[in-house]
């Protein structure tokens, strides 16, 4: 399974959920092997593609001097500038998901996805000396199969500060169900370094396998800690029949991130593939393990026996749900509209009066929206840790 960073197609599958703050149980006891990293990177030090994804040429900055006054400064000047990118009027930038491109790149072509979106704006607003940082955040998973490879998509935005506690979020896909409190920011070289894990994966979903090794090494050469990058290249050396590399990749990546399922998962099917049931038990156990932990995890089965009206088993996950995520307004509504099925009004209005006041009062930054650019104020957000808040639960 491979991660690329924007959004993919969705494909239905329900493989391994993610979310934040909790760890897997499993000690395989890796440790790093320099001899193995060695091979694995090539042997000689990666002389890296000198590439500024923020750069600003003439027609960029010809662009913003005629479309914007000088004057214009905050909430006006983040205005204008999703005005100018997304109006039909204007650049009216489309979204392709192939589109790996630097901030000049996606000026000229008018398309990106969303990594390639986000180092546009940013290098606009840079510009014009708005203050913007890229940020990750974990959406609920989608997964999209591209020939023999699972590609499971991970999420990038712009987060920009007008000063105090006021923020905004810019996002190219808005309506996309991100998970709450999962949101880190991450450095301008972290970001390149996902742009190079992400034309890597484009090689290989294409067969390029030198290519994509070669810019897996240029991924890990900016980012050696870059956990997705080191799972990708597990995938790779897989996908070429290097059983020796393809396990250390791997387990790299799951010793580098205790937060990271999908690398756990790949080694689960590395094992089973190639006949050692025993040890691919291990792995399974440990991913079931952290999925019954995970609130989403309960959440997606709760849907499926929904689905098949067991309406008793889509309480009990939903349940489960909730007492591992208290603050997630769709548990409640997905609770409430199981006790509409089977005729129980009072509570059906009490869970979907929890999930409004939780979407009222929540968490705006991870709210689904049509809005690619949100306002949010950083002091309205709620948490599980907010003074004089609590949830409680129905029984």
């Amino acid at each position: 399974m491979l991660r690329t960073l924007c959004r993919g197609i969705v494909a239905g599958v329900a493989l391994v959920m993610l979310s934040a703050c909790q760890l897997l149980s499993l000690n395989p006891g890796f440790a790093p092997d320099a001899d193995m990293e060695q091979r694995a990177l090539g042997g000689e030090p990666v002389a890296t593609p000198v590439i500024d994804l923020l750069a600003v040429d003439d027609a960029m900055a010809s662009f913003m001097a005629q479309h914007i006054d000088p004057g214009l400064q905050g909430w006006d000047l983040v205005a204008r500038l999703q005005e100018l990118l997304f109006s039909p009027q204007f650049l009216d930038v489309k979204y392709d998901d192939s589109a790996n491109l630097t901030a000049s790149e996606a000026f000229a072509q008018r398309r990106a996805n969303c990594l390639s979106l986000v180092n546009l704006y940013i290098a606009m607003a840079r510009h014009h000396g708005l203050q913007v940082q890229y940020q990750t955040a974990q959406i609920r998973p989608q997964w999209d199969r591209r020939g023999e490879l699972l590609v499971l998509s991970e999420h990038i935005n712009a987060l920009g500060s007008l000063g105090g506690s006021s923020q905004y979020i810019v996002d190219f896909t808005p309506n996309v169900q991100l998970q709450q409190q999962t949101a880190e920011v991450i450095s301008d070289e972290q970001a390149l370094a996902l742009y190079f894990n992400n034309i890597a994966v484009s090689h290989l979903v294409n067969g390029r396998i030198d290519e994509a090794l070669t810019w897996f090494r240029y991924a890990l050469a900016t980012d050696p800690d870059l956990a997705i990058a080191w799972n990708n290249m597990g995938s790779t050396w897989n996908t070429a029949g290097d059983d020796e590399l393809a396990e250390y990749s791997y387990m790299k990546a799951a010793w580098l991130d205790k937060n990271y399922p999908t690398a756990v998962n790949n080694l689960a099917r590395f094992y089973s593939v190639r006949g050692n049931e025993a040890e691919a038990a291990r792995y399974r156990r440990a991913v079931q393990g952290y999925n019954n932990r995970n609130p989403y995890y309960h959440y997606v089965q709760g849907n499926i026996a929904f689905s098949e009206e067991d309406y008793d088993q889509a309480e009990k996950h939903y349940q489960r749900a909730i007492q591992r995520n208290r603050l997630e307004p769709d548990f409640y509504l997905a609770l409430g509209l199981t006790y509409r099925e089977r005729g129980q009004e009072a509570r059906y209005r009490e869970a979907t009066e929890l999930a409004v006041a939780l979407r009222e009062l929540g968490d705006q930054t991870y709210r689904a929206s049509q809005a690619r650019v949100r306002r949010v104020d950083n002091r309205s957000i709620l948490r599980a840790s907010s003074a004089g808040f609590s949830v409680r639960f129905i029984e």
